[in-house]
Parts: structure tokens; C-alpha cells; sequence
């Protein structure tokens, strides 16, 4: 017996988000051209009304680039009944022009034959990002915002550091004084006292990082904290954290940026992290042109960075030895390389311990945890 796979006609709605403006391209089934429609930046009662007008929400598709809006406007679309589809946008098709024309209403154009092609079933012409919860948003916050307060605290202890190396004032660490610094007590290379605007503008700046190294200990202490995500990812993070090399902003991380949602497989975990291969296959010409760089970029650095403590803490385990032997006799570049690999067994490695509870083969608990 024959069956029917034709699909439905839709109705293709793309919208390009501004701070400004949100331009809105309608394409439908019985129409040649699209239509182009212009909203103010932020108006989502206006453009719930537009949509009313244009066809009802079961005969309706929607998409819009992953931007600066974040998810907000898709899940306030999808609770309205709407089909709505976020896509990444360095994965859609741009023209390769030396001069490129580029306008909100071209780039709502080409979402629109982009969202054709994905409802099609045409998996390859672009990629599309998962709707993210408002729970699972908000528990990434503590380690993000940790990240962004690290970099603020190095920027301030860097600046002290140059201000007094400037007077000739060598080997003053900030961060390991137990008391707080008197600047009053500090002499220049020639034996005057600091000028009254450098030592004014040095406790200025100490005064940031006494302020930025108390909000670090208040939002470590929040990313330890219960998750109010799901149970299930509290207690992956709980598992991780009971391997030696990885610490609290490591285990957050993994279980927050990665095994919170779920793989069909190795490759579709690897391409999630970036860490694939990026072939070159052209005429006469074949290489690698390295991992591909795609995915999401927290997890795809703090891999990294586990890669090379595991091999500090984990030398016994199997991919610690599989890395020791591949590198052996090898210059830096290459074991570079073979970092990034390792970085993906590990990945590999560590998202089975946290669906079927094995650990990875010559692991070794942390003391806590024993």
C-alpha cells in the first residue's frame, strides 16, 4: 500500500531582531512573493497581532537567528500555540561576493528559504539551537558570571602590579595578602612616598578587587548550591565532582552546559562541543583544517582544561596513558593536537559515567568522595 509523505503547506514567518526594529518576512503557500513587515524592537504584543492577522498558529512556522534576544521571545511564542525554530546563524549560507549587500529584509528573506528547507527535512542547510527553559537558563548564570568576574579580578591586579612595578615597586602580589594593603607604607625605587593621585588611584583600584573577590566567593558558593534546573543534572554535577582534577567550576559547567540535555551518540556530542575534525577535500588538495569550533564554547574551554589536569591527577587511566604514548618523542605542536583529541575521549568518557554510573577505566575518586 502506498503512502502519503507529502507535507502540508505552511505558512514560513522569519523574523530579523534589531534593538531598533524587527523586520518580519511572511511567506505563503498561495503567494509568490513574500510579504515584508517593519515592528518596533521589543513589540511582542504587535507582532502576536501581525501573526493573528497572517493565519492561524497551527498552520504557521516561525524562525528567528540565535542573537542577543536570547529565548525569551520563543518560548513567549510557543506557550501562544506557534512552531517556533531558532536558528544558529554562522551555519546559514551567506552569498561569497567580494561585496556583500546586506539588509534586515535580505537576511529575513534568506531565513525564510532556510526555514523551508529545515521543514522539508533538509537537516544540512542550517542548524538549529535548542529553546532553553527558564530554569535551564538560569542555572548556567553562577558559572558564567564566575568567568566574567576571573577575568575583571586578573584585570585589576594587573593594573596594581603596573602601576607599582612604574615606581619600581617589584614582587607585590595583591591576591596573597592576608591583611589589606596600606599603600601609605609603600616606598618608590628613589625613596619618596607614593604621589598622593597614584596611591589615590591605587586604592581605588583595590578597592574593585576587594569587591570583585567577594562576589567571586558569593557565587561560588550559589553555583554549589542546590540546582533548581533538574535533580537529575544536580546529581550528574555530584558525580563529577567525585572525580579527582575536577573541581566545582568544572563539574558546573559539564553537567550545566552539556549533560543537562541529551546525545544520540558520540558524533552528535562531539559536534555539540566543537571538537570534531574540519576536513579540506578539494581537487588535488586534502588536510584537516582542525576542529570545527561550533559548538558551545564554555564547555568546548573548560574540556580543555579538565584534558590537561586529568593528565596531572588521572596519569593511570586509560586515556592518560593513550595520550603519553602518542606524544612521546613529539614536539609541542603536536601534542597540542593531541590534547584536543584527548578532550574529546574525555568527553566521551565522562557523558557514559554520568548516564550509566561506569567510570572511566583507571579512575581515581577524590579524597571527599572516598
Amino acid at each position: 500500500m502506498d503512502h502519503d509523505h507529502t507535507i502540508e503547506p505552511k505558512t514560513f514567518v522569519a523574523i530579523e531582531l534589531s534593538k531598533r526594529s524587527w523586520v518580519i518576512g511572511v511567506a505563503k503557500p498561495d503567494r509568490d512573493k513574500p510579504s515584508i513587515y517593519r515592528l518596533t524592537g521589543g513589540d511582542a504584543s504587535g507582532l502576536l497581532a501581525r501573526l493573528r492577522r497572517t493565519s492561524s498558529a497551527e498552520n504557521m512556522v516561525l524562525c528567528f537567528e540565535a542573537g542577543h534576544d536570547g529565548f525569551w521571545l520563543a518560548r513567549f511564542l510557543q506557550a501562544k500555540g506557534y512552531d517556533v525554530r531558532i536558528l544558529d546563524p554562522a551555519s546559514l549560507q551567506v552569498n561569497r561576493r567580494a561585496r556583500r549587500v546586506k539588509t534586515d529584509r535580505i537576511d529575513a528573506l534568506a531565513m525564510l528559504r532556510a526555514l523551508a528547507a529545515v521543514y522539508r527535512g533538509e537537516r544540512h542547510v542550517c542548524a538549529q539551537v535548542r529553546v532553553l527553559t527558564v530554569e535551564e537558563e538560569d542555572a548556567r548564570r553562577s558559572h558564567r558570571e564566575r568567568d566574567r568576574l576571573i577575568h575583571e579580578r586578573t584585570a585589576h591586579v594587573n593594573r596594581i602590579k603596573g602601576l607599582l612595578f612604574a615606581q619600581g615597586i617589584r614582587d607585590v602580589e595583591p591576591r596573597l595578602r592576608r591583611t589589606r594593603i596600606d599603600f601609605n607604607e609603600f616606598r618608590t625605587a628613589e625613596g619618596h612616598p607614593l604621589p598622593p593621585r597614584l596611591r589615590a588611584e591605587l586604592e581605588r583600584e583595590y578597592a574593585r578587587l576587594v569587591m570583585v573577590e567577594d562576589q567571586l566567593r558569593l557565587v561560588e558558593k550559589e553555583r554549589d548550591t542546590a540546582d533548581s534546573q533538574s535533580p537529575a543534572v544536580e546529581q550528574k554535577r555530584l558525580d563529577l565532582c567525585r572525580l579527582q582534577g575536577i573541581g566545582g567550576a568544572a563539574s558546573a559547567i559539564l553537567a550545566r552546559e552539556i549533560f543537562a540535555r541529551s546525545f544520540s551518540s558520540r558524533r552528535h556530542l562531539a559536534s555539540y562541543l566543537g571538537l570534531t575534525p574540519s576536513a579540506y577535500d578539494s581537487g588535488t588538495v586534502t588536510k584537516c583544517q582542525g576542529i570545527s569550533k561550533a559548538g558551545n564554547s564554555w564547555a568546548r574551554r573548560i574540556l580543555i582544561e579538565i584534558a590537561w589536569l586529568w593528565l596531572k591527577y588521572q596519569p593511570q587511566t586509560t586515556l592518560a596513558r593513550w595520550y603519553t604514548q602518542r606524544t612521546q618523542g613529539q614536539g609541542a605542536r603536536i601534542r597540542r593536537i593531541m590534547l584536543i583529541a584527548l578532550a574529546r575521549k574525555l568527553a566521551i568518557a565522562l557523558w557514559r559515567y554520568v548516564e550509566t554510573g561506569v567510570l572511566p577505566e583507571g579512575t581515581r575518586l577524590s579524597a571527599k568522595a572516598t
